[in-house]
């Protein structure tokens, strides 16, 4: 029996800019599919791995997920789980026992067997030799695993030593996605150069920084049930250069150098379009852009100064000066795409009196220079980011204005993105800002919880604790989404997490592409993608 744990409501469907573009994150089509040719896509930033397991942003995972394929896939339409490399799975009463039946036939592109072993070896390995280091999420999501037993050559059974409701849609994403048995036994190190996986596409050719060329697999029938087609991908190859300019990426597209391109920002659509492409954009689900405090450290100690942080920001205005009209405010913990989502908006009004006040009664009195001061301490601190995000410098700076008037003085650090996770796990900043996706609201416990990265640093919240315990532990889908909301209202109160907007996907394309689309995550999927007049 397949039970849709971990899985509440409806994750909302892709949509578009353009009159051209489809409901479901697609390019209409123009007549039947057609094989062959290569698609030319830029990327904004380089990616950081060839590893789907060690993939830390949107554009290393809109590579290797068209390389490996993951036991179970996510409708994005409506976030049921359905079979992929799987085509039925049992899971136990109590949430510790998960059982797989894999499909027969199915072989890595080195020609091996796909079989229950290789389940086996891939989360031994992520486990115990690429570890919570490289792969957090990952390791997150197999937290409190015991082992993988091989009930036979095709199924496979997974246990953990405690309820982990989340790990059905967890092996959905491409971070658990499966590689060769080969691949297993490699280091972290060699596993970024490039894994084999039983995926459409394979790895061509790896440059680190530079480029990628993926080559289409021939011979593949186990498509994932979200897949229009089950058999072979269309394209022959994907070829993606990293090309960090936006507007050097949407001439590219429009001059017909490229097919397709991220991050196109606002200010490219009108070009875009008028050279008949369109600009596919969806909600990314999951945690929203936010500033993350370290509440061990400086003035952010003080909850009474991430409360007033959290009103001092005027989320309107990042969205209508920085952004654009694809974007949205962030309108709680939780983006609002995702499953058990809760829509805590009327804590993030707006509101700078509220935010002087809250830090008058702290004792935080204006400086000559505005900037309040406490005990001799001024009301400053850092907060480190990394450009993952065309927009992620501007909407700080635009933050630190803000903030300001209401006397904080804000400081950006902005640092490479390896430099970044580096800092983040041990602790080493005043905030941190970023954003995290992932279409269930486990994403809550692997960035807050005790036993996940808590990012803030903090001690025991007894409510929050039970919240995100509770939740982890619930097989009852009504009760598990109630602790969810509860986990999402206690991080905001307690100033955990100050959200700022959700992030989108925003994917220009020329006129020659067809059935681009997004998987349940927001991240792109090229199984059914062709080429008009290849």
């Amino acid at each position: 029996m397949k039970r849709p744990l971990a899985l509440f409501g409806a994750v909302a469907v892709a949509t578009t800019l353009a009159a051209c573009g489809s409901g479901s994150g697609g390019v209409d089509q123009a007549g039947p599919p057609q094989p062959g040719g290569t698609l030319r896509y830029g990327l904004s930033q380089a990616p950081t791995c060839a590893d789907p397991a060690q993939a830390q942003t949107n554009q290393t995972v809109y590579v290797t997920r068209q390389v490996v394929d993951s036991l179970v896939d996510q409708n994005p339409a409506d976030g049921a789980i359905v079979p992929w490399l799987a085509d039925t799975w049992q899971v136990s009463p109590d949430a510790k026992s998960f059982t797989f039946h894999l499909k027969d036939g199915i072989t890595f592109s080195d020609g091996t067997p796909l079989t229950a072993d290789s389940v086996r070896k891939n989360f031994d390995a992520l486990v115990h030799t690429v570890g919570a280091a490289k792969a957090p999420l990952a390791a997150s999501y197999l937290a409190g695993y015991t082992g993988t037993t091989v009930v036979d050559p095709l199924t496979a059974r997974v246990d953990f030593t405690a309820p982990n409701a989340q790990f059905l849609q967890a092996v959905s994403t491409p971070q658990l996605g499966l590689v060769s048995d080969a691949g297993t036994a490699e280091s972290p190190e060699d596993r970024c150069q490039g894994v084999i996986g039983s995926g459409s596409f394979t790895y061509a050719e790896y440059k680190q920084g530079a480029s990628v060329t993926l080559a289409k697999r021939t011979g593949y029938h186990w498509g994932s049930a979200v897949f229009t087609d089950h058999g072979d991908a269309y394209l022959d190859k994907i070829v993606f250069t990293v090309i960090p300019e936006s507007g050097v990426r949407t001439g590219s597209v429009t001059s017909g150098q490229l097919d397709a391109v991220s991050d196109a920002l606002p200010q490219d659509a009108p070009q875009i379009q008028s050279a008949g492409g369109t600009v596919l954009t969806v909600a990314n689900p999951g945690i929203p852009f936010g500033i993350g405090p370290n509440i061990t450290r400086g003035a952010l100690r003080d909850p009474a100064v991430r409360t007033a942080l959290r009103t001092a920001i005027d989320r309107k205005e990042l969205i209508d000066t920085v952004l654009g009209p694809q974007f949205k405010v962030a309108s709680g913990t939780l983006a609002s795409r995702t499953p058990a989502y809760v829509d805590l908006s009327g804590r993030l009004g707006y509101d700078p009196d509220a935010s002087r006040r809250a830090l008058d009664a702290a004792g935080w009195v204006p400086g000559p220079d505005g900037i309040r001061v406490k005990d001799g301490q001024r009301l400053s601190f850092g907060v480190l980011f990394a450009p993952v995000f065309d927009g992620n410098q501007a909407i700080l700076e635009l933050v630190q204005q803000q903030v300001r008037k209401v006397g904080i003085d804000l400081k950006l650090d902005k640092q490479a993105s390896n430099v970044v996770a580096a800092r983040q796990l041990s602790k080493d900043f005043d905030a941190v800002y970023f954003n995290l996706t992932r279409a269930d609201g486990d994403i809550l416990r692997t960035t807050f919880g005790l036993d996940g990265q808590n990012y803030n640093a903090r001690g025991p919240i007894p409510a929050l604790d039970q919240a995100l315990t509770g939740e982890l532990s619930s097989t009852d889908s009504g009760a598990r989404a109630q602790l969810i909301g509860t986990a999402q209202k206690s991080i905001l109160d307690e100033g955990l997490w100050i959200p700022t907007i959700e992030l989108s996907q925003a994917i220009g394309t020329a006129k020659t592409v067809a059935d681009l689309k997004f998987e349940a995550s927001g991240r792109l999927q090229f199984h059914d993608t062709w080429l008009r007049g290849k």
